[in-house]
């Protein structure tokens, strides 16, 4: 059987990380969510967004479903819905721990070094390949997961819930704060909290990252920090495409960057800012609160040619390449 997950009806609202990918490909905890549909089914999963583009489609059996499971063995109730990327970051500390019982049941970790630092350690799980020496463990208020060949240098400070994916590698004295996720084959340091790296990004250096996302191969210039709260501890607003205007989100926010956007060093965000697919961030003062699909600098366009260049580049440092359907979906961006 398949099961076909319903991302139009919010889709829109999810911007910018549905520019490029499904609503079921944003990773909230461990997972995706077309992931972690498939680790509870065992099942193929598909998009209602796509279906109508593969005549393959027609023979399956199929089902509309919302993009979180409502399934007993996963969601205790606190994650019926959610409805905006500033959701994911007040529920993804929830997503993690549910995640972490669901892929370490009947299962054991393979072991940590003697040299680190663990507390509470029947809540840390190791895949296989990762590597962890001198570094603290605080799973005491939530769970750490590990995936397989990541890395964590000496003289890090992790406190659950956190979930490190698969070949990610956490740079030397990083403290990473409950609540983050760092994606398949990120770069982390410095100062991360209840943030979601989404995956081949990089936030190598210094600098404050906190109750943000950051979509697919983005890079952070060393010394990048973003506000999360205003100083009127109010409400934020924050940028929402389907209305072509800001909305008022939750008390806590800070960055959203879209897939293959990148800051220079010292960049400051302010708190609620949104960027779109495929900018280039440079120049004085705080960026725009919503910066636009194909930003250079704060006035100037990307040229399409010029971006498909440079995240090629980007991606042959990680051995990969930019393939056709990326450069078709960029030009449509683009066009648009």
């Amino acid at each position: 059987m398949a099961i076909i997950l319903d991302d139009i009806t919010h889709r829109s609202a999810f911007y910018p990380f549905t520019n490029i990918c499904t609503l079921a490909d944003i990773r909230m905890g461990v997972f995706t969510f077309s992931e972690r549909w498939s680790k509870l089914t065992n099942d193929s999963i598909y998009v209602s967004s796509e279906t109508e583009h593969d005549e393959s489609y027609k023979y399956h059996e199929k089902f509309a479903a919302n993009v979180l499971p409502t399934d007993s063995r996963w969601n205790d109730g606190r994650l019926m819905e959610v409805v905006s990327p500033w959701e994911i970051i007040l529920k993804n500390a929830i997503a993690i721990e549910l995640d972490f019982k669901l892929i370490t049941e009947n299962r054991y970790s393979n072991p940590l070094s003697n040299t680190n630092n663990i507390l509470n350690a029947s809540s840390v799980f190791a895949e296989k390949g990762v590597k962890a020496e001198f570094v603290t463990f605080n799973a005491t208020e939530g769970p750490i997961y590990i995936g397989k060949n990541a890395e964590i240098m000496e003289g890090s400070i992790i406190r659950g819930p956190v979930a490190i994916c698969e070949g990610a590698i956490i740079k030397m004295g990083s403290r990473i704060y409950g609540g983050t996720t760092i994606g398949p084959y990120c770069v982390a340091g410095g100062e991360i909290k209840n943030s979601i790296l989404s995956g081949f990004s990089n936030k190598s250096h210094d600098g404050y990252l906190g109750d943000s996302i950051i979509g697919q191969w983005c890079n952070l210039g060393a010394g990048t920090s973003n506000s999360n709260v205003k100083n009127t501890a109010g409400v934020i607003k924050v940028w929402n495409n389907e209305k072509m205007d800001f909305v008022s989100g939750s008390k806590k926010c800070g960055l959203l960057m879209g897939d293959y956007s990148k800051c220079a060093i010292n960049t400051s965000f302010n708190t609620g800012t949104t960027v779109g697919t495929c900018c280039n961030i440079f120049g004085n003062g705080f960026p725009s609160k919503h910066v636009k699909n194909f930003s250079w600098g704060e006035k100037d366009i990307y040229t399409l040619e010029k971006a498909i260049d440079d995240i090629n580049n980007w991606k042959q440092m990680k051995g990969k390449y930019i393939t056709e359907k990326e450069k078709s979906s960029l030009k449509k961006i683009y066009t648009n």
